[in-house]
């Protein structure tokens, strides 16, 4: 990829290194609501205040697993990406948000920590929040050089 100088620049390949971030931690946080159904899954989305937590806990397992998979091939990335950000921000919202209310929010309940309030929410969230723009990134640049997207829109050519 060129830059608009001439200069040579590897946004586009280095891309892939943001893909598996973004894909390897949506899978194994999947995986893991199945493994640790009680503290991760279901019984963690009824702790939190989420309606229907049998369904949805499975099924947002679900969901990263296959978008986990999906952003580490480069395979429908930008659709993929979209979904899984709003994954992270219905998490960011249910879980981070009452913590720097120190309440409630939304029906979702707080949990027990030792402090609350800004900085209390940024140490709880900031896995969230470099997911949230990881994924943002994503959603924005595309899957890069080194996908199946990219392998995909060369055979069209």
């Amino acid at each position: 990829m060129t830059a608009p100088h001439g200069e040579r620049t590897l946004a586009s390949d280095a891309t892939v290194l943001i893909r598996l971030l973004v894909g390897c931690v949506f899978l194994s946080e999947g995986i893991q609501k199945f493994l640790y159904p009680a503290a991760l899954g279901a019984g963690r989305f009824l702790r939190i205040g989420f309606p229907w937590p049998d369904v949805l806990g499975p099924g947002i397992g679900i969901i990263e697993i296959i978008g986990g998979e999906l952003i580490l091939l480069g395979l429908l990335t930008r659709p993929t990406a979209l979904v899984l950000l709003v994954n992270i921000s219905l998490a960011i919202i249910s879980t981070k948000i009452p913590i720097l209310l120190g309440h409630g929010f939304w029906g979702f309940k707080l949990p027990e920590l030792m402090s609350y309030g800004f900085w209390s929410m940024a140490q709880e969230a900031r896995t969230d929040l470099a997911m949230f723009l990881c994924t943002l990134f994503l959603v924005i640049a595309g899957a890069g050089s080194w996908s199946l997207d990219s392998y995909r829109q060369r055979r069209q050519e």
